[in-house]
């Protein structure tokens, strides 16, 4: 059984899969971070950070972390060579005017139609909606990348019971059990990580569930 940075990892590996040639990205806070770290080298992907900058590379070593250079989470980062720096207005025009290709978010709820709740919990401290609101309306896709279930409770659902950011947003979710569509039919479960059984996966998820007719194993890189 993995432990929690294990699943993480393995969740940010078939994340980066899905990125292609090319790619301008955007990653949120928290666990969509690591995917930078896993791109497989045959790919050139740029990652873009609303707080003003192209180029986003793999997280520094200790001694070589520049306090001047952190993420949208304020996570220390790299420069790529030929990376660039602007201001946020620059930065959310990129995102509002569709120019990321993809988006990769945590998320806290995400319903059978593609509504994503992960800004906030009603009475608790939560780092808030930054720029996923923007995000989730401007990218061209948005893969969701979360632990299935939270503390045992579930987090794919029928509806959404906490506010949302965004409705019908979310293209693919991917987690530790498996990677799913988000399609008008509701949650395809399209890969499954062989170490869980159909049975498991559909007691951690709190809506139906179809199973793909070319269902495969999950695999990463």
């Amino acid at each position: 059984m993995m432990d929690k940075q294990q699943i993480q990892e393995f969740i940010a590996r078939r994340v980066a899969m899905e990125l292609q040639d090319g790619d301008l990205v955007n990653l949120g806070i928290g666990l969509p971070t690591l995917v930078a770290n896993f791109v497989p080298e045959d790919r050139k992907v740029l990652f873009q950070s609303e707080n003003g900058f192209i180029g986003v590379g793999p997280a520094p070593e200790e001694d070589e972390i520049d306090p001047c250079i952190s993420n949208a989470g304020a996570m220390p980062v790299t420069i790529v060579p030929g990376g660039s720096f602007f201001d946020s207005a620059m930065s959310f025009g990129i995102i509002r005017g569709g120019h990321v290709d993809t988006t990769v978010l945590g998320a806290l709820q995400v319903a059978e139609n593609g509504d994503i709740a992960n800004y906030m919990i009603p009475g608790k401290m939560v780092p808030g909606m930054g720029g996923a609101m923007d995000l989730l309306n401007g990218a061209k896709k948005t893969i969701v990348a979360m632990e299935h279930t939270a503390k045992g409770n579930h987090k794919l659902l029928k509806e959404c019971t906490l506010p949302l950011t965004a409705v019908n947003a979310v293209d693919l979710i991917v987690t530790e059990m498996g990677v799913i569509e988000v399609t008008a039919k509701g949650f395809v479960l399209i890969e499954k990580n062989p170490e869980y059984s159909l049975e498991q996966i559909r007691e951690a998820t709190g809506a139906d569930l179809i199973i793909s007719m070319n269902l495969k194993p999950m695999a990463v890189s």
